[in-house]
């Protein structure tokens, strides 16, 4: 991954889960990363852990001017912005009938305005730098998970303005790129998760046959050398869309206890 090497990226969600997980993988590589979350004291955490090759930006991607705000700062700081990587997602199962307004609109806004937001603000540097954009989807797009099909509605959302900005900005020699995720084991979305609603979910999607389907989750290194794998290969290559699926039978391990 030589080529990497002093290159700069953006990565949303970054504080922790897979994204902290994406950022410790570019870092290995040689690269620079802002890394843009909420603030936390994991997102206070990230240079003691990585030193001057991380920026920690304290940034809500639900509003445009923070967006806009990080990424210039990212360019002053850093000099340049090789790659974004949309990550930042909310991932909370609701049943829809009962869903609150709240919940709603924080898919929409975060999983979809969100990557929107990061990208515009974006396309100039990366126009400068002939980069990239990674978006980070989900296997649900092509089976929708009960209780998740908001979230799976936004991930296709994503996808279908990934593949017209491909067109758009091919002749910027800007690429942009898909990473369709499967399940990954130790994420940080179920942990804001009631007891209750870990019960209702895992029961359900074992009911449904989703939790088989899934399978074993994957690690989280492994998903980040997937990104890495698309970010390091030459410039007149494009990948319109990676799908990285767990490749061990079983399922999820809340799955495992609803099965027993």
């Amino acid at each position: 991954m030589g080529r990497l090497t002093g290159k700069v990226a953006v990565v949303t969600g970054a504080s922790k889960g897979m994204g902290r997980h994406f950022v410790a993988a570019l870092v290995g590589a040689g690269m620079k990363v802002a890394c843009l979350a909420r603030p936390s004291d994991e997102l206070g955490t990230l240079a003691g852990e990585f030193g001057d090759a991380v920026l920690a930006l304290p940034c809500d991607v639900t509003s445009s001017e923070a967006v806009n705000a990080a990424i210039v700062r990212t360019a002053e700081h850093f000099g340049r912005i090789d790659v974004v990587v949309a990550n930042a997602a909310v991932y909370h199962p609701f049943a829809f009938e009962t869903g609150s307004d709240e919940i709603v609109r924080s898919h929409v806004d975060i999983n979809i305005l969100g990557v929107a937001w990061l990208v515009r603000a974006a396309i100039p540097h990366l126009r400068a730098t002939k980069g990239q954009v990674i978006a980070i989807s989900s296997e649900s797009v092509n089976m929708p998970f009960p209780m998740l099909a908001l979230y799976a509605a936004t991930k296709a959302a994503v996808e279908t303005l990934c593949h017209g900005l491909r067109d758009e900005l091919r002749s910027d020699d800007i690429r942009v790129t898909v990473l369709r995720s499967g399940s990954v084991k130790g994420g940080s979305g179920g942990k804001a998760w009631s007891q209750e609603t870990v019960a209702a979910f895992y029961k359900k999607i074992v009911e449904t046959g989703h939790a088989a389907m899934t399978g074993e989750g994957a690690t989280p290194e492994s998903m980040a050398e997937a990104l890495l794998s698309v970010i390091g290969l030459p410039s007149d290559i494009g990948v319109d869309l990676i799908e990285v699926r767990a490749a061990q039978v079983g399922m999820p391990e809340g799955a495992k206890a609803v099965e027993g």
